[in-house]
């Protein structure tokens, strides 16, 4: 009897820890072949309980248009390489009537983490129209993404924010992102470590479009180690351009291993708009043939060790939760 009574005192036990914790994250397999749980991605995404989960996702190339509206999903490709698990679509705001419309992949949940894959927006290889052609729109809070490469033209990657709510955190490591006009853009609070940023053939190469809309929103792209680089028939590289008044940018440490335009940063339309007044580009300890911050657009903050201590990434992330990138 005196055994029965520990076991059943174990038993409550366990079920409270259970209860307190949560249960152990789902976890589910993807693979094209049919060797696995799902098929495809967004049945996997589908399946996941409102807690979230992991998906392993087997190489090779999934054309699929995504959507993670869930917390706490993480995707984990399980290939050698970025290149082996390939997340594709190639719709374009001028095919679906909206740039947010044309994402590949849309991710709206928050404690969102993805490694070792390749997200990609193809519609420029395919048409001959400009058009805005998002491959990641990600808009959830205290975001990480791995080694993961963002392939596009225009619009690349929307770093953004959910309307109504403080600007989201998101966290890029070892990244590849590639693109040319606008192909960085939003109103998040975002940090690129050690990624490589590499303009595409095109006309004109505008690497950022951050949207900070007034003084007060907390928002704002930190490029920390970066390393640009450009295809040779790119026309004129920029480091960007302010898609709001207050955009906020700041490079440090960036090697660039491309032909920047001396000034560096542009205005959204010369001779039309105005923002050099309000927006805030910022630049500590470049290097590479276009690093020259003797020429920079005056406005332009050439910033020493200490002012470059704000935009660390830890810091710019924490948040009032402290939240440290790493953590999941």
């Amino acid at each position: 009897m005196a055994h029965q009574s520990l076991v059943a005192r174990l038993t409550l036990a366990a079920t409270a820890l259970t209860a307190l914790i949560g249960a152990a994250p789902l976890r589910l397999t993807v693979a094209t072949d049919g060797q696995a749980d799902h098929r495809t991605l967004q049945a996997a995404i589908d399946a996941l309980p409102d807690t979230g989960g992991e998906i392993a996702i087997a190489p090779g190339t999934y054309r699929e248009k995504l959507s993670v509206p869930r917390n706490r999903v993480r995707l984990v490709g399980k290939g050698k390489r970025p290149q082996d698990v390939v997340l594709v679509y190639g719709d374009a705001s001028a095919t679906v009537g909206g740039t947010l419309k044309s994402s590949s992949v849309t991710v709206a949940g928050d404690d969102f983490l993805a490694r070792n894959l390749t997200i990609q927006n193809d519609y420029h290889l395919h048409n001959d129209k400009p058009s805005q052609a998002v491959a990641l729109a990600l808009m959830g809070d205290r975001a990480q993404l791995y080694r993961v490469r963002l392939l596009g033209a225009q619009d690349t990657l929307y770093a953004a924010s959910r309307k109504g709510r403080p600007p989201s955190r998101q966290y890029f490591r070892d990244c590849y992102i590639e693109g040319h006009v606008d192909f960085i853009f939003g109103d998040s609070k975002a940090v690129f470590d050690r990624c490589q940023i590499h303009g595409i053939a095109n006309a004109t190469v505008m690497i950022t479009a951050q949207s900070k809309s007034s003084p007060e929103q907390d928002s704002g792209y930190v490029f920390d180690r970066c390393t640009i680089t450009a295809d040779p028939k790119v026309g004129e590289l920029w480091l960007g351009r302010a898609w709001r008044p207050y955009a906020t940018v700041v490079f440090l440490r960036t090697r660039i291993d491309a032909d920047l335009q001396p000034r560096g940063w542009r205005e959204w339309t010369p001779g039309k708009t105005d923002t050099f007044k309000t927006a805030y580009y910022a630049e500590y300890a470049s290097t590479g043939r276009g690093a020259n911050p003797a020429a920079r657009e005056p406005s332009a903050h050439a910033l020493d060790a200490k002012m470059a201590e704000r935009w660390a990434p830890r810091r710019f992330l924490s948040g009032p939760d402290g939240w440290t990138p790493g953590r999941f």
